[in-house]
């Protein structure tokens, strides 16, 4: 353990080592969910990609890695985290195109219209309906406010140029409330559903949406993060370990 300021962190691996990640000790920790949301986002070289409620970076690092040239943004309202997350791109030689940015998404100064690719994974658990952890970073990176979603689509709206994607991951359970909120300036949505093991209820779906586009909506194959045994699937290592991307990081 080692003290990044006033906060304690750990340095772990992430993706069979190809990142590492300062993060806090204790509070919200960098999960399966970063991972994905890299795997299912399209980018090409010499794009601008912005992460909205970037946490210590992990998302938009990772898309950094295997886009070459590919500048990044990483926004986060948390300035002790916005700053592990500059830390995290010195770290991993990938601060000459990503940087960080301390600020609210839904007052950001990044300019209208900058962003290639939008990606995101924002608050969305429901207080009245699940447990709240006692702890103040977890609640703010997990606890969604009634207009949560309407906020950040709209910051991602505005930021994504006509063309673009932008790409989030969200509840399952909460699939409509995201397509509704999309239709007004998204389209040519394409839906991935994660589900904990085969036979089990989705537990999260990765969306991603063009600004302007006009195709139908498309519904992939699911991921399964675990087999049947329990054991983590070839397909969630492949990803998680190895660096693969999803379907929908193709457009």
């Amino acid at each position: 353990m080692v003290e990044s300021g006033a906060l304690a962190t750990t340095e772990d691996a992430v993706l069979g080592g190809r990142l590492r990640l300062r993060q806090p000790s204790k509070g919200h920790r960098v999960g399966h969910d970063a991972i994905l949301l890299a795997a299912a986002t399209p980018a090409f070289p010499g794009e601008h990609a912005v992460e909205l409620g970037a946490g210590v970076g992990a998302a938009g690092l990772a898309l950094a890695a295997r886009i070459e040239r590919l500048k990044v943004t990483l926004v986060e309202i948390d300035p002790a985290l916005a700053q592990l997350a500059a830390e995290n791109a010195k770290l991993n030689r990938l601060d000459d195109r990503v940087r960080a940015l301390a600020a609210d998404v839904a007052h950001g100064d990044l300019a209208a219209e900058s962003a290639d690719r939008v990606l995101m994974n924002p608050p969305f658990n429901d207080a009245s309906r699940q447990n709240v952890s006692p702890d103040a970073s977890r609640r703010l990176a997990h606890v969604a406010a009634d207009d949560t979603l309407i906020v950040w689509i709209a910051a991602a709206a505005r930021l994504t140029r006509t063309g673009g994607t932008l790409t989030m991951v969200w509840r399952a359970d909460g699939l409509a409330r995201v397509l509704a909120a999309l239709s007004a300036e998204f389209g040519g949505i394409a839906v991935l559903p994660v589900h904990p093991r085969a036979g089990a209820p989705a537990i999260r779906v990765l969306v991603r949406a063009e600004k302007g586009g006009r195709a139908p909506l498309a519904l992939y194959p699911a991921l399964c993060l675990n087999d049947e045994n329990g054991k983590p699937s070839r397909a969630a290592e492949a990803l998680l370990r190895d660096g693969e991307t999803l379907v929908l990081a193709s457009v």
